[in-house]
């Protein structure tokens, strides 16, 4: 791949991930997802030029772990509800979503077990703990592809998203916080992927005729 083209796609797919939370661009995740990619093949493809395959293979473990933990918070969300509401006598199964909303507003809230709460409570906080842990585990790995990318380049930028990326990983415990700074971290790092200069013609043949070895 040649580095224009990996200067360009890592832009382009960090512009994705910044505009793809927004409401009415974003499309279940969709433009995220494409944009994450896109970064993810840039990765690949500096990784291939420098000859290290640090830069790749650190962005390819984050990726992995956000994964991982965004399907774990999921399953443990959908796991305390399901249960909380089964502790209440409500039988909320996959094929009866009509008459979800009929069991629930039947719900007598003042007289719950506190130990049922307690319960549900406890779920959420575990559902917590884990998405701060696999952030946490992102933003560290992504950090370090950055810092390497960073003093391959010489382009600063790119250390310093990684350090805003995982103080707000850091900080993803206070929600809206801490997403925000995610959230722009992605725009830092489109503007990181721009500012690269790109190699004299002569330098690139050269890297080119000399492929990372696997």
């Amino acid at each position: 791949m040649k580095f224009e083209t990996s200067k360009n796609l890592g832009g382009i797919g960090a512009i994705l991930m910044f505009i793809g939370i927004i409401p009415f661009i974003s499309i279940y995740g969709l433009v995220e997802l494409i944009g994450a990619i896109l970064v993810i093949v840039a990765m690949k493809g500096f990784a291939d030029y420098y000859k290290e395959a640090g830069i790749f293979n650190n962005a390819l473990y984050a990726i992995i772990s956000a994964i991982v933990g965004a399907v774990a918070f999921v399953a443990i969300a959908i796991v305390a509800f399901f249960d909380f509401f089964s502790e209440l006598g409500i039988n909320l199964t996959i094929g009866n979503f009509s008459d979800w909303s009929t069991q629930i507003s039947n719900i007598d809230w003042q007289s719950i077990n506190m130990s049922t709460f307690g319960k549900f409570v406890g779920f959420l906080f575990l559902d917590v703990v884990v998405l701060f842990v696999f952030m946490l585990i992102t933003a560290i790995l992504l950090r370090k592809s950055l810092g390497i990318l960073s003093g391959k380049t010489g382009v600063g930028l790119f250390g310093t998203t990684g350090t805003v990326l995982l103080v707000g990983a850091a900080l993803i415990i206070a929600f809206g916080f801490g997403l925000l700074i995610v959230w722009i971290s992605t725009l830092l790092l489109a503007i990181a992927f721009f500012q690269i200069r790109s190699p004299p013609p002569q330098a690139e043949m050269v890297q080119t005729a000399n492929p990372m070895q696997v």
